[in-house]
């Protein structure tokens, strides 16, 4: 969000003042547009930095190219913005600079080993869902494939990038994930479930839902935010075309979800779910908030998983109780449109992000904070 827009010469240095007018600190990636950068030109934006003024260290960056065409087009970078506070920074064109390498970034790509999965994580959080060479060995019969559009959780609990680690352990010995060799493990179950930030529609006491992915496309692999984009076939008596844009910030436990939605008129809602596997954990929703949460045990630990949206799409939101497997979700009902915005998430008691229940309510209670209340950013020139 940009208060104030001041054209900049190459001579004078183009600096960046962030402000968080919330009562806590905010650790978020901001984007720049490269045309609103209007001193710096194409050649030079391979060797752009931020500086923080006071450290005078170097922030973490990225380019993306956002709508596809090729080229770059966008900036991020890395910001810590006390509570109520701000800091200022200074765009730097230096070809001599290298920021150094890590493997705490966000990730995502497609895992062909792995029948075709589509994974993404940060330094706090993993995911991944199924695709379409799953769905036809599921309908075969063939053992251990997945007939799902619902989310996996993998429960991590190091900064470090671990899917392609743990893929190859996979290869190595099938299972390798599903147990804890220190780093965290894949004990989460979907199956017809809408794991954790899975879209259906619900109608006639029952919820509808597409099958795996058919395609898939990578915007930005990281290191500080991955983008993605994964299409369906149409779906339900209501013909839906579905297209989801996903994407994961490093810091953040929540991927963010943009679903672009087209259906016949009469559909009556999108609705995104939480699992509640068996029914044995707690779940609670503060539909004034936007946000539901699940609390459940997971082996010998806990996991809060939770989604949070503008309050202003919600139309009813409730726990639908099944005896049936995987057929109990909390869902959250919205309102057609042509693009669903939320964020779904979890954290693991086992990565030291959250030790209770309530913890996890702050986090998601922080997350719908910040949603409403985007960090400030202001360009100007000396």
């Amino acid at each position: 969000m940009f208060m104030a827009m001041i054209s900049c010469t190459q001579q004078k240095p183009i600096q960046v003042e962030v402000s968080n007018e919330l009562d806590f600190e905010r650790n978020e990636i901001v984007s720049i547009s490269l045309k609103d950068l209007k001193g710096i030109m194409k050649n030079e934006f391979q060797y752009l930095h931020v500086q923080d003024i006071e450290s005078k260290k170097y922030q973490k960056s990225q380019r993306m190219d956002s709508d596809g065409n090729g080229e770059i087009d966008t900036f991020l970078f890395q910001v810590k913005v006390p509570a109520n506070g701000k800091v200022n920074y200074t765009f730097v064109i230096d070809s001599t600079i290298t920021e150094p390498k890590s493997d705490v970034m966000a990730y995502s790509r497609f895992v062909p080993e792995r029948t075709d999965d589509y994974t993404w994580e940060n330094d706090k959080v993993a995911f991944r869902t199924y695709g379409p060479t799953g769905e036809k060995e599921a309908l075969a019969g063939v053992a251990g494939s997945t007939l799902s559009s619902g989310i996996d959780l993998w429960l991590k609990r190091t900064e470090k990038s671990i899917i392609n680690k743990w893929y190859a352990g996979h290869v190595k010995n099938p299972g390798y994930y599903h147990e804890d060799h220190g780093e965290g493990y894949d004990p989460y179950h979907v199956g017809g479930s809408r794991g954790t930030g899975g879209l259906g529609v619900w109608t006639n006491d029952s919820l509808y839902v597409s099958n795996n992915f058919i395609a898939y496309k990578t915007i930005a692999d990281g290191p500080l935010r991955t983008v993605f984009e994964l299409s369906y076939a149409p779906w339900s008596s209501y013909n839906i075309q579905e297209t989801k844009r996903i994407s994961l910030d490093l810091g953040s436990n929540f991927s963010k979800y943009e679903i672009i939605l087209s259906a016949n008129d009469s559909i009556p809602n999108y609705t995104v779910g939480i699992s509640l596997h068996e029914n044995k954990g707690d779940y609670h929703i503060e539909e004034k908030d936007g946000w539901s949460r699940y609390w459940e045990t997971i082996d010998d630990s806990y996991v809060g998983e939770g989604i949070v949206m503008d309050p202003k799409v919600i139309d009813s939101a409730f726990a639908r109780i099944s005896n049936a497997a995987d057929q109990s979700n909390i869902l959250m009902v919205t309102k057609p449109q042509d693009t669903l915005t939320y964020y779904a998430g979890f954290a693991w008691k086992k990565s030291g992000q959250v030790d209770t229940v309530e913890d996890w309510e702050s986090l998601l209670s922080k997350q719908a904070k910040i949603i409403a209340n985007p960090l400030k950013v202001t360009l100007v020139s000396d």
